[in-house]
Formats: C-alpha cells, structure tokens, sequence
C-alpha cells in the first residue's frame, strides 16, 4: 500500500494507491499554507496518516510526484516558483525518517508517464511517451520499460523544443517553443489578438470556450482550434521522428478537445522516413487521479522490483 503525493501549484494531493493502480482514500489541502517547508511537511505527515486511516491499512511506501525542478536520487527540491520556500529542503528523507520507509521522488511528468504505462493508456508498451496539454506542456519518456534520464539524471522538457524560431517567446528564453504556442493559454492568446473589439478578453475567455464557440460556427475559433491541432501535430511529429515510440500518450485540459485525427493528418506530413503509423496515439486513461496514481508507480518504479525479490 503506497502512500502517493501529488505536488501542484493550486493543490497536494494524497492517497493510498495499491499495487492495481487503484486509489483507495484521498486527501487534499491548498499549496498556499504549505509555501513554508516545515508548514508543507507538516501537512504531508498529518495527510499521509489521514489518507492511511481512512484505507484502513498501513504505509509500505511513499511516492511523491511534483511540478517543477526536482532531484530524484537526492530527494531534494530545486527551484519550484510555487514552493520557493522548499529549495535544498529534502521531503524524501524528512518523510522517511518519519514513517520509516522508503520514499521516491519524481518530477510529476514523469510520475503520469510511469503511471500510464503500467496501468493506463500505455499498459504493455515498453517504448512509451507521455505528454500533457494545459497551461503548459511537459512529460515524460519511457524507453524499454526504463525512465529516460539526460546527464545528471535530469528530466527532459519535451515543451521547449523549438516548433517556430519567429513565434511568441517563451519563458525559457527562446522564440516559438512549442509550449510558447500550442497551450490553453497560447491558443487564448493568439484568439484575442486575432478577435474584434468588444469580444469578451483573455480573462475571461478559455480555450475550452474557443473550442465550445468553433462547434458552434465561429469562424476565428474554427481558425484557432486548427492552428492547435497543427502546431500540437508538429510538435507529436518531432517526438515521432526522434523516438518512434508505440505509443504517445496524451493527457491534460487541452487535449479533451482536440481530434486525434487532426494530429494523425499533420504528423503524416513530416514523418516520412520512421514507420510513424506504427506510433499509436492514445488519451491518458487514469482519469482525476492520474497523478496520484503516478506517484505511486515512482515508488514501484524505483522499488518495488527489489521489493518483490525480497518477497
């Protein structure tokens, strides 16, 4: 029974996850009173035991997922925007000390991608990528049932390869980034820009509403949700091209809307010399709790093979 924890920017998120992939009890509790390290421990530890209570069994293990920059095999947090307070603090062997477990850390992409590679969209692929589509883009890479590392173990952010050098900046530095242009809020963006006066503003509008008002005949919207589809498509085509992976697996607010067969027809365009029809694409399965359920498959993931060994 794995205690999971899911670290974003609004929420924390915990559970009990069993080894199906199954959530059995959660809690959850603003990020705002947790920007504190020692605040943020707290509530993880008084959760923690809460969501055990209520499963009615005990912690063998904890998984932890979290936005933004994080160190997996130290266990210590880098510099999260949301968490600035937690930088150099070190949750995995603060929570182990105190529940005398083992405890795992992973960026929350690559929690989802091992999440639905075991139990969801991906079961059964070994060569596996997962992408989110939201207020940004990330994701994880997963190559013959392994986690994919760069140098020093660092996590690759598939949302910043570069789609069109002469696109809106983006936040990492560069121009036309493919988070910078295919996002829920680049998508709002670029509508306004494009839209008359008086339509309603950004704050106030959303890309669920583009695509609400496009199956309703609006011609800007029916513009906006094809240059999505395209921009989303030659971003999975890059993947494509560089991996060939079986399967990409897709998730997030975004990707709720968007035709897979729009991404199919623009992804054949470009994708010429890898067997891309080979790469399936797939939505993310895991539903609400996708993340926690992530979490928990960190700690299987880093754990759980030596684990049954020692079974």
């Amino acid at each position: 029974m794995i205690g999971a924890v899911d670290i974003g920017g609004t929420k924390i998120a915990v559970g009990m996850v069993n080894d199906a992939g199954k959530v059995l009890s959660k809690v959850e509790t603003p990020t705002e009173p947790a920007r504190a390290y020692l605040d943020g421990l707290s509530h993880l530890v008084r959760m923690l035991r809460e969501s055990a209570r209520i499963a009615h069994d005990e912690l063998t293990g904890i998984g932890i997922g979290s936005t933004g920059w994080v160190y997996p095999f130290t266990g210590e947090f880098g510099d999260v925007d949301f968490l600035q307070g937690w930088k150099g603090c070190n949750p995995v062997k603060d929570l182990a000390r105190e529940f005398n477990i083992r405890v795992a850390l992973e960026n929350d992409g690559d929690a989802a991608a091992l999440g639905e590679a075991a139990w969801g969209a991906g079961k059964g692929k070994s060569r596996l990528i997962y992408v989110t589509v939201g207020t940004g883009i990330g994701g994880g890479i997963i190559l013959d049932g392994k986690l994919y590392r760069g140098v020093d173990r660092s996590h690759p952010e598939v949302g910043h390869h570069v789609i069109d050098a002469s696109g809106p900046l983006c936040t990492c530095g560069f121009r036309g980034c493919w988070e910078a242009l295919a996002t829920g809020p680049a998508m709002v963006e670029w509508f306004q820009s494009k839209a008359q006066t008086g339509r309603r503003t950004a704050g106030d509008l959303t890309a669920k509403d583009i695509f609400g008002l496009a199956k309703e005949g609006d011609a800007l919207a029916r513009e906006a949700v094809t240059r999505e589809a395209y921009y989303l498509g030659l971003g999975l085509a890059n993947l494509i091209n560089l991996f060939v992976p079986e399967v990409i697996v897709l998730g997030g607010s975004v990707m709720k809307s968007v035709s897979l067969d729009e991404l199919r027809k623009v992804i054949s365009q470009g994708c010429r010399f890898v067997p891309f029809e080979q790469t399936e694409l797939a939505l993310a399965s895991l539903g609400e709790d996708a993340n926690l359920i992530g979490a928990a498959r960190v700690w299987h993931h880093r754990f759980g093979q030596e684990a049954s060994q020692a079974v």
